[in-house]
């Protein structure tokens, strides 16, 4: 995933979701070790010090864990992983039933256009 950054949300938080997202997809499998500080803010293209705040709420998160020098690895607790899992599902669709209601869709309707639109 690209790393798409903009101005309604602090820059470290964004870089924490990309990140969270990419654990989540397996990008970064259970105990794997994710690359350093320096590499994924060269590939965000922003500062290491932003990128080390963003790894550092993740660990806040439990989802990395720092190993000191040798760098910091995914947790492999699946009942971590399961619940980073159900709050983003939260999250998302708290999202999107805000956004519906914004537009007057009701969640009846949502849930229809959803079921008749197959889109998954």
């Amino acid at each position: 995933m690209a790393w798409q950054l903009h101005n309604r949300e602090p820059v470290f938080l964004q870089l924490a979701s990309h990140i969270r997202a990419d654990i989540l997809d397996g990008k970064y499998p259970p105990n794997s070790q994710i690359p350093s500080v320096r590499q994924l803010a060269c590939e965000a293209s922003v500062n290491p010090n932003t990128m080390q705040r963003a790894l550092t709420e993740l660990e806040n998160e439990g989802l990395l864990s720092s190993h000191g020098t040798v760098g910091r690895f995914v947790t492999s607790d699946h009942t971590v992983l399961e619940e980073a899992k159900k709050a983003v599902r939260q999250n998302l669709l708290r999202t999107l039933l805000l956004e519906a209601k914004s537009l007057g869709i009701t969640k009846d309707e949502l849930l229809q256009f959803i079921q008749k639109e197959d889109i998954l």
